[in-house]
């Protein structure tokens, strides 16, 4: 075996100790990190082996299962499992709602006014619709069939039959009732 091989070797298990631990994360909604050359070669010898990489992916399945098992008795129970959940979801939760405020704080007092609230759900919904035009507006004019700028009774049905069936998502091809799409 050349000196390439082992290097090589070294290499693919990395990756798949990276791939393996970045799908986990993945699932808890964190983003992997390649760890560093120094924190995989545990002897300091200026080499990494297929054991060091063996060995830190191992100690840090150890860690993530010590962090959860919150009794220390070794076994992890529903609750604790339940309860890890439930702390990254909040964490997750909390991240997206500072960004959330960040985004819309257009008068910085870390607080979002109701008309903070409503310009960023227009911004959304600028961006949504790009070229296509307001959806609401085109859904209106597709079930207002005598094109009186009201639905009567008749038309507001039809267009509640027409969501009834497509389970609120418009089908390909359906028309309303002027034949339009």
């Amino acid at each position: 075996m050349n000196m390439k091989t082992p290097l090589l070797m070294a290499a693919i298990a990395a990756g798949m100790t990276l791939a393996a631990t970045a799908d986990a994360q993945a699932q808890r909604g964190e983003r992997a990190e390649m760890p560093s050359f120094e924190e995989f070669d545990a002897n300091a010898d200026g080499g990494v082996t297929l054991d060091e990489i063996t060995a830190h992916a191992e100690a840090r399945a150890d860690a993530r299962f010590a962090e959860v098992d919150t009794n220390g008795d070794g076994a992890l129970s529903a609750e604790e499992m339940l309860a890890n959940a439930d702390a990254e979801r909040a964490e997750r939760m909390a991240e997206r709602v500072a960004d959330r405020i960040e985004k819309a704080d257009a008068n910085g007092d870390g607080l979002l006014q109701q008309d903070e609230l409503k310009a960023q759900a227009e911004e959304r919904a600028d961006a949504r619709r790009g070229d296509r035009g307001d959806r609401a507006e085109r859904m209106f004019e597709r079930f207002d069939a005598d094109e009186d700028g009201v639905l009567s009774a008749d038309e507001f049905a039809a267009a509640a039959e027409a969501a009834g069936e497509r389970g609120g998502r418009g089908e390909r091809g359906e028309r309303g009732p002027r034949g339009d799409k």
